[in-house]
């Protein structure tokens, strides 16, 4: 190990005090609004976020006012019915689009089925989907499903460079905006365009990036996006996910679950299906109420956030923590996340051989993390609630884990099912 970095903790503490992030915003520090547990440094908003304070007291009135009492009026009086619109006006505000074209209501897996067979219709006559190999695995599931129902081929491109897989037999490159191992950030306008030029359409996973990476969308000529919204969103566990269908492309779209909700007038009840107008075709069952006013209420943790801070304070955050690493602990850990501003979205990851072990040794700790198999150690740096100050205390009890070989104790040789 290196000499300790001529770093300090008050040197944190300043950046702190200096983040426009913390000292601009109308609502004061947006730390404030999450509910975080004493003692704990939290770097794990990039697999589930924290709780903002908004949404107990909030679901509480929906079970108990407008569930309790409202009953089933609710749907008219509570305006339940058009929930899903609202919340995804919310969300378009987060990704650059305009606020009627963002359906919610679904998992990320239903509705990455739903564009994937919606945009492989929409280029008839073409018949391969290509997918980055190192995708979240979902992804790719998803597309080799949807390749045999459609009869379609799935190409494995190169990460490195995806648009060199494009030909004129392509109809869609479905790609992850964020590696969710690495915090690799693809070129999502470059990638878009290049895309477009060979004929194909895109369709982007937001799932790493979408509140804590500014995202344009709309300026980027983007086709499709799919994301989930318990990460960076901080909507809760298993809280519905998100599409995003560019308007030039929503008059033709055909998804594959016709269910009531996306009928042009579900409570006529006709027997075929016309699909409703704009993005609410891609709308299938009842939206999930209870997990949709969750998602609503914690969202308002981003009124008024200028994405331009919420980068800069993102940025800052893993530049330290990557700085930090390197001086005190030198080549104990390979940093596999760029170094490249425009090439790193808002995690650092660590590859190390006993990487689940350094994860559990931190969380012992109260350093919340997690692992990634076979060797990596993942961090989050949700720039809303996580400090300069959260980054030292971070790397200061790393320093320890490693010095004291804590991360070898036996008992992290078994793992747990979610890691």
């Amino acid at each position: 190990m290196t000499d300790p970095s001529p770093l300090s903790r008050d040197t944190a503490l300043a950046l702190d005090a200096a983040d426009p992030l913390r000292t601009e915003g109308r609502h004061g520090d947006p730390a404030d609004l999450f509910d975080l547990p004493d003692g704990v440094v939290y770097l794990d908003g990039n697999s589930l976020g924290a709780l903002p304070r908004a949404v107990a007291p909030h679901l509480a009135r929906v079970v108990g006012d407008e569930w309790g009492r409202g009953l089933i009026s609710s749907w008219n009086d509570a305006d339940w019915i058009n929930l899903p619109a609202r919340v995804g006006a919310k969300i378009a505000a987060l990704i650059g689009v305009p606020s009627s074209d963002v359906h919610v209501g679904d998992s990320t897996t239903v509705l990455l089925f739903k564009t994937m067979v919606a945009a492989s219709r929409l280029r008839p006559g073409r018949r391969t989907v290509v997918v980055e190999p190192t995708t979240f695995p979902t992804d790719g599931y998803v597309a080799a499903g949807v390749a045999e129902l459609l009869g379609l081929e799935v190409r494995w491109c190169d990460p490195a460079d995806p648009v060199a897989a494009l030909d004129d037999d392509v109809a869609l490159l479905a790609l992850t905006h964020v590696d969710f191992r690495s915090g690799a950030m693809y070129d999502l306008p470059g990638i878009t365009a290049a895309a477009h030029d060979a004929g194909a359409l895109v369709q982007w996973d937001l799932c790493h990036s979408a509140g804590a990476v500014p995202v344009d969308l709309a300026g980027a000529d983007a086709d499709l996006a799919v994301g989930c919204t318990y990460k960076y969103l901080n909507g809760g566990p298993g809280s519905p996910a998100y599409a995003y269908v560019a308007e030039r492309l929503q008059g033709e779209l055909r998804q594959p679950i016709t269910g009531w909700m996306g009928h042009a007038t579900p409570f006529e009840m006709q027997r075929d299906h016309v699909p409703a107008d704009g993005v609410r075709r891609m709308a299938s069952g009842t939206p999930p109420v209870l997990a949709l006013s969750a998602l609503d209420a914690a969202l308002s943790v981003f009124d008024d956030v200028d994405p331009a801070a919420l980068r800069a304070t993102s940025l800052s955050l893993t530049d330290l923590f990557i700085r930090l690493v390197e001086a005190r602990l030198g080549d104990t850990f390979e940093v596999i996340t760029p170094r490249e501003h425009a090439r790193r979205g808002s995690q650092v990851s660590l590859r190390h051989p006993e990487a689940y072990g350094v994860v559990q040794a931190l969380i012992a700790r109260g350093v919340v993390g997690d692992f990634r198999t076979p060797d990596v150690a993942r961090f989050g740096f949700a720039p809303l609630y996580v400090t300069h100050a959260d980054v030292w205390d971070a790397v200061e009890h790393l320093v320890t884990v490693m010095t004291g070989e804590e991360h070898l104790d036996p008992a992290y040789r078994v793992r747990n099912l979610v890691t």
